[in-house]
Order: C-alpha cells, then structure tokens, then sequence
C-alpha cells in the first residue's frame, strides 16, 4: 500500500514526468497536492498500470486532489535545454500552478531548488507515495493524449501506439520519412550507421 505523502506538511505536492526517453514530442510533467483523507487502493506508479486504469484513474485524481498543474516542454525547448533541464523545468512549471506548495516530493533523483521550497528526491517515488504516483498518472495521460493528437497530423510514425518512444516501428519511419517538427534533433534518432543531415 502506497503511502499518502513524505512529509509533514499539509500542502505536500507529488511531482513527475513521462516521455523523457521519447525520441519525439513533449517531456510532460504534472504536480499534485492529495487531500489528507485522500484513499485509492488502484492508484499506483503510471507504468504499472494498463491505459485503461490510468483513464480510469485521471477524472478521479483531478476531482479528489487539492489542486494540480500539468506543463508539456516542447521539443525544441528540450533540444536547446538539454532533456533532464526540460523534466525538470516541467515539474517546476507544474509546481508553480499550485499557488501554494509547503514542500515538494520529486519522483527520480535529479532536481533544482524552486523558491525556497524544501524538497525531496525520491528514487523510484512513484511507487513509494500517493502524491507522486497521481502525478506519474496525470503526465502520462495527458502525454499520451497529446501523441495521440499530433498522430493525425503524422499517422505514418504511429505515435498514437508507440507514443514517441524509439520503437523498431518508429525508427523504421524516421528513415524511410525523415524527421517532423515534433522530432527531438538532440536525440540519437538513428543508430550511427543510418544518420542524416539536418
């Protein structure tokens, strides 16, 4: 059973991120503040769950949560800042449409400080803690709707399955169609022998 929170403080928020290791889209990131009396015995780290329980779970958590915040980092932010500046400033953003947050529970172990707000770093924290899980939620489901709206667009890549992550599939359609604007430039989008000019 996961825990509610890691501190003490009331206005805790859970924060975490979903497409990182995407060769195209957004890396998206949510933050979350549950209620003290907050209890859901289905909720749990994004990736163990199907699609299925984590639609089932997002109306819940943006009902039932105190309150929540949702950023997307484009590509060319992430291509310019570097992946791990971008999750990170996502979860700063997500934060920050709290209003008012006492402490900050972080899924992962990398982090900058934001305002003055203590935090904590939580390897594996989605697991660990309700908060974090119901933000590992909210970022993969609104990711995952995003892929599936920019998937109209460019229906050849398959985003709507594989959702940006370099899938044999994926890399299959990077070289036979070349990149789109929702391409990471910065990633290893080929392996080295299948390289292209930008």
């Amino acid at each position: 059973m996961l825990k509610l929170k890691f501190s003490q403080f009331n206005l805790e928020c859970g924060t975490d991120e979903a497409g990182r290791g995407c060769l195209a889209g957004p890396v998206t990131a949510a933050a979350v503040i549950l209620p003290s009396d907050f209890e859901n015995s289905l909720l749990n780290d994004s990736k163990q769950l199907s699609e299925k329980k984590r639609k089932l779970l997002k109306p819940i958590i943006e009902t039932e949560s105190v309150r929540f915040g949702v950023t997307h980092v484009l590509p060319d932010e992430i291509d310019n800042i570097n992946i791990l500046n971008a999750s990170i400033l996502a979860m700063h953003k997500s934060v920050l449409q709290l209003k008012k947050v006492e402490f900050i529970s972080v899924d992962g172990n990398k982090f900058k400080p934001l305002k003055n707000i203590p935090y904590q770093t939580i390897i594996k924290g989605d697991g660990k803690y309700l908060n974090i899980a119901a933000a590992s939620v909210l970022a993969k489901t609104y990711r995952d709707a995003y892929m599936e709206k920019i998937h109209e667009e460019f229906p050849m890549y398959n985003w709507k399955q594989n959702k940006g992550y370099p899938t044999v599939e994926h890399r299959e359609a990077i070289k036979k169609y070349g990149i789109t604007k929702y391409h990471r430039k910065s990633f290893k989008l080929l392996p080295d022998q299948l390289t292209f000019d930008f």
